[in-house]
């Protein structure tokens, strides 16, 4: 059976990828992911859902955690009046948070609110709806590459590092 819309098989799914700005198809039950469309397509329908553009939102919703460093566009935070870590303790900093919530220690809100240096964090790192060209561009291209859900890597930004959890 295919999808009404998209015209995919069941168990499919179009995601963008980071690397290459460009869609793919995913298979949710198997997790294989391929370029071309899986065998049972209706091509049809899926040239007119791609020609629609209806598959890449015009709007994304992220809560992050910021990790900022000495050389951040304002290397001061809510807690620290004069950060003087480096890129590379950010990082690391950051990389210990993820691995707080890969592991389950914490939650992503849970960490945003007691570590992220923006003022999100009182909302557990909320930024809420954004659209393109509101963000820093290596943050929205991150942002817009992830599905409802997923989180990303260490992202790099003008204002520090990154994780980012799209959720709407």
């Amino acid at each position: 059976m295919t999808n009404p819309y998209d015209g995919l098989p069941d168990q499919w799914t179009i995601k963008i990828s980071r690397n290459y700005d460009q869609e793919y198809y995913y298979n949710q039950e198997t997790e294989e992911s391929r370029w071309e469309p899986p065998e049972g397509t209706d091509e049809t329908k899926l040239s007119s859902y791609l020609a629609k553009g209806l598959h890449r939102p015009t709007k994304v919703k992220v809560s992050h955690i910021l990790v900022k460093h000495k050389d951040s566009r304002r290397p001061a935070s809510w807690k620290e009046d004069h950060i003087t870590r480096t890129k590379e303790e950010a990082i690391d900093i950051l990389r210990g948070y993820k691995l707080e919530i890969d592991c389950g220690e914490k939650t992503f809100a849970d960490v945003a609110r007691e570590s992220s240096d923006d003022n999100s964090h009182v909302k557990g790192g909320d930024l809420g709806y954004f659209g393109k060209g509101e963000m820093q561009p290596s943050f929205e291209r991150a942002s817009f590459a992830l599905q409802v859900g997923d989180r990303s890597d260490i992202v790099e930004s003008n204002s520090g590092v990154h994780l980012i959890e799209r959720t709407g």
